[in-house]
Order: structure tokens, then C-alpha cells, then sequence
């Protein structure tokens, strides 16, 4: 049990990526000094929806991006865009660094090999 209270207070979780409002992403930032991953996508987006489901709930993914990144989701039909952001196509992943820089933008839905991998050269 005490496992379970240390996975949940550390921030990790068992069920999936967890995503937080913006201004809850600062936040846990400034503790942290974590990359801010905002996924970008829109309803009824089947590339949006294949990423979710095939790549950042996948448990063992899911933890691994957390141990890096806090994430935020907007969706572009419903949310205002921040920092300048332009979307082409959903999905689309803009992280930030802690001065709330954009330091990549990466368009598209990717399985998880690829995806680990451009999080890993993000710097």
C-alpha cells in the first residue's frame, strides 16, 4: 500500500498520462522544473483519439512521461491557444521550458517507440 501512496503523491500514475490546467502546470513547474507537454487536439479527432488511447495511457509510457514532462491538453475548438501557438492539424505537441518558451512543436499522432524518442532529444 505504501507503494501505491508514494506513486500517487509522486505524481505518477497507474491509469494513464494525467493532464492539468495551464495555470496547474506552472505550478507543479516551478516545484519540479519539468518541460510543460501541451497536447493540442480536437473533438472527435481519430488521430487524437489513437494517440491518447495507443501512446499516453499506456501504463508504462504514461509513467515515463511523467517522470519528464507536465502535461497540459487544450482542445482547439473549445480552448483559446496560448504563448502564439498555431495548430495545422490535431494533434499537435508544443513543450515548453521554464521560462515558458516553446522549444519544439511536434505535429502528428506517433506510436510510442517514435514519440520516446523525440521526447528524449528534446532538450
Amino acid at each position: 500500500m505504501s507503494k501505491l501512496l508514494a506513486l500517487f503523491l509522486g505524481g505518477i500514475s497507474l491509469w494513464g498520462l494525467e493532464f492539468h490546467s495551464y495555470e496547474e502546470a506552472l505550478t507543479l513547474q516551478k516545484n519540479s522544473g519539468k518541460m510543460i507537454m501541451i497536447d493540442v487536439v480536437k473533438t472527435g479527432c481519430h488521430y487524437c483519439e489513437n494517440m491518447d488511447a495507443k501512446v499516453l495511457q499506456d501504463k508504462v509510457m504514461s509513467q515515463y512521461l511523467e517522470k519528464k514532462i507536465i502535461a497540459v491538453r487544450l482542445y482547439l475548438d473549445k480552448d483559446k491557444l496560448l504563448l502564439g501557438m498555431k495548430v495545422d492539424f490535431t494533434p499537435t505537441f508544443y513543450f515548453l521550458d521554464t521560462k515558458q518558451n516553446i522549444i519544439k512543436k511536434v505535429p502528428g499522432s506517433w506510436n510510442i517507440k517514435d514519440f520516446k524518442s523525440i521526447i528524449e532529444g528534446i532538450k
